[in-house]
C-alpha cells in the first residue's frame, strides 16, 4: 500500500490498477509499473517543468550566456522548449510607500520604443512605455506612484511638466552633470574669449560643491560674472551693418537683428534660470539633511541604463517585442521584491487562445465567375478521365 500511494495518484494509467516503483528510467526519473496489467509510466509533473523553464528563460535573457551554452546544440531546442516564456509579463506593484528621492530617466531602443524609468535607492519602482518622452507618458509613470520628497532630473521638459501637474508638491534637482552637458554645447570645450572660458569654469565648479556655503559662494561668483560680462549678453549685431558673408545660418529670413554672443549668452541664461528657480543645490538644502538625496542622476545612468544597453547587446538581434520583454524582466528582477518568475505564470501563458478566423460572405449574389463546378460539367479529373 505504500507504493501505491507514493505512485501517481491516479493509479495505471492504462487500466487504473495499482502501481508500484520499478527502477527509474536514463534521465534518473522514477518508473512506475502496474501489478495488473503490467504497463510501465513516469510521473509527469508538468508544473514542474514550467517552472525550471521560467526560471532558466529569465536567467538566459538577463545574463550573459547564449542559448547554446544553456540548451546545448545550437540553441533551437532551447527556444522552442522555452518559446512560451515570452508571454509572460513582469509587472512591480504599486506599494504606496513614500521615498526620499526618486530618480527617473528615459531610454530608447533602436526600435523606436522609450522606456521611462523610476527609481530610488538603485531598485527601480516603474516604468513606462512610449515612442517618446513626452509629459503624457511621464505623466501615465508618475501617476501610479505616491510623490516623493525629491525628483532628480535632467531636466526633459516632459518630465517637468509631468511632475508639476502629478507632483506639484515635490522639489526637483537638476542633475548637475546635465547642467555642465548643456552648458558645454553652447560654450564647447574650448571656448575663445575670457568670459566664456571662465563661464565653463564655473559650470564644471558644480559638481565639487559639498556644502551650503560653497553653494552660496557659487552663486555670488555667478552674479560677479554677470556684472563683469553681462554686457555681452545684451550685445546686438544689426544684418544692415554688416557684410551678408557674416550673416550667421542660424538667422531666420528677414531676421533685422541677432544677439552677438548668442551662445555664451544661452549658457549663463541656463545657469541664472536654474539658480533662480532653486534647483541646482535642493540636495543641500537644510530640510533634507541626513536623507542623502543625490546631485545627479548617476544611479540611474550608470546602474540601470548602462545595464540595460549591456543586456539588449548581449542579446542583439531580438525583435522589437522580444527587447522590450528583456528591459521588462531585467527592471523587474531590480526590483524592491521581485517574486519568482514561477508565481507570475499562468495558464494564459502556455495555453494562449488560439485566435477565431472570421470569414466577411459577400453581400448580394456571387455573380459571375471562372470557378469550376459538377453542375456544369467541369471539375478536376484524374487519371485518363474514365478511360479503359
Amino acid at each position: 500500500m505504500a507504493a501505491q500511494g507514493a505512485g501517481p495518484r491516479r493509479g495505471c494509467r492504462v487500466c487504473g490498477g495499482r502501481v508500484k516503483r520499478n527502477g527509474t528510467t536514463s534521465a534518473g526519473k522514477t518508473r512506475w509499473r502496474c501489478t495488473d496489467c503490467g504497463s510501465s509510466s513516469t510521473r509527469s509533473r508538468p508544473d514542474v517543468a514550467r517552472r525550471a523553464q521560467a526560471e532558466a528563460f529569465v536567467a538566459w535573457l538577463t545574463g550573459t550566456a547564449s542559448q547554446r551554452v544553456l540548451g546545448g546544440g545550437t540553441g533551437r531546442t532551447f527556444r522552442d522548449q522555452h518559446a512560451w516564456c515570452w508571454n509572460i509579463e513582469p509587472r512591480i506593484p504599486v506599494t504606496g510607500q513614500v521615498y526620499d528621492e526618486v530618480q527617473v530617466d528615459g531610454i530608447y531602443l533602436r526600435s523606436g520604443w522609450c522606456a521611462l524609468i523610476a527609481i530610488t535607492g538603485g531598485q527601480v519602482i516603474g516604468w513606462q512605455w512610449c515612442d517618446r518622452e513626452k509629459q503624457a507618458a511621464w505623466a501615465a509613470l508618475l501617476a501610479r506612484l505616491p510623490a516623493p520628497r525629491v525628483v532628480v532630473t535632467d531636466g526633459q521638459a516632459g518630465i517637468l511638466a509631468a511632475v508639476a501637474q502629478c507632483w506639484p508638491t515635490t522639489r526637483v534637482q537638476r542633475c548637475l552633470v546635465h547642467v555642465q552637458r548643456n552648458v558645454r554645447t553652447y560654450l564647447t570645450l574650448k571656448p575663445r574669449t575670457d568670459a566664456g572660458r571662465t563661464l565653463r569654469a564655473l559650470s564644471l565648479s558644480l559638481t565639487k560643491i559639498t556644502t551650503r556655503d560653497a553653494a552660496t559662494t557659487w552663486l555670488t561668483r555667478l552674479n560677479d560674472w554677470h556684472q563683469v560680462h553681462g554686457h555681452l549678453t545684451r550685445q546686438r549685431t544689426y544684418r544692415h551693418a554688416v557684410h551678408a558673408a557674416a550673416v550667421p545660418s542660424w538667422t531666420r529670413p528677414g531676421q533685422t537683428w541677432w544677439y552677438t554672443h548668442d551662445r555664451l549668452r544661452k549658457a549663463y541664461r541656463l545657469l541664472a534660470k536654474l539658480a533662480r528657480k532653486n534647483v541646482l543645490f535642493t540636495y543641500l538644502d537644510p530640510a533634507f539633511d541626513g536623507l542623502g538625496i543625490s546631485s545627479t542622476t548617476n544611479k540611474i545612468e550608470g546602474g540601470i541604463n548602462a545595464q540595460l544597453r549591456l543586456v539588449l547587446r548581449h542579446h542583439r538581434g531580438m525583435s522589437p517585442h522580444h527587447a522590450r520583454r528583456a528591459i521588462e524582466w531585467w527592471c523587474y528582477q531590480h526590483s524592491e521584491n521581485p517574486r519568482p518568475p514561477a508565481s507570475l505564470i499562468q495558464p494564459a501563458h502556455w495555453q494562449p487562445p488560439t485566435p477565431t478566423t472570421v470569414i466577411d460572405e459577400p453581400d448580394g449574389p456571387t455573380g459571375y465567375d471562372t470557378h469550376t463546378s459538377a453542375d456544369e460539367g467541369l471539375w478536376a479529373r484524374k487519371g485518363w478521365a474514365g478511360h479503359s
